[in-house]
């Protein structure tokens, strides 16, 4: 089976901070992992359940998939995507680099591997 695949890039969240939820629902089924985000009280959890969503979207529509919530993460990664550079006025003068990061987080949906043993 093809991998159902959903990305979601520059998103205005530190990737150190969205890897917290992402760790939390990595290897998770998900209809599970969509009922962690919603009550999870990190920022990146609402951006995080849209792209899951939207991955769960994808399965239904392009791969005539009845019920994505039996299907598992099989694969999140939070790369870094590219800094916005702010300058902040600092004493006699000077300057300092505000450095504001972005995201880029893909998700890989999979379906459970059954033991045929």
């Amino acid at each position: 089976m093809a991998e159902i695949k959903a990305e979601l890039n520059y998103l205005r969240i530190a990737p150190r901070k969205a890897r917290l939820v992402a760790n939390m629902i990595r290897g998770k089924a998900a209809g599970q992992a969509k009922a962690l985000l919603g009550f999870a009280l990190k920022g990146a959890a609402r951006p995080m359940k849209k792209l899951l969503e939207s991955a769960m979207a994808n399965a239904k529509n392009d791969f005539n998939i009845e019920n994505p919530d039996g299907l598992i993460i099989s694969k999140l990664t939070v790369d870094e995507g590219p800094k916005l550079k702010r300058w902040r006025a600092r004493a006699r003068g000077r300057a300092m680099q505000i450095q504001k990061k972005t995201s880029h987080i893909t998700l890989v949906l999979a379906e459970k591997k059954s033991n045929e043993s």
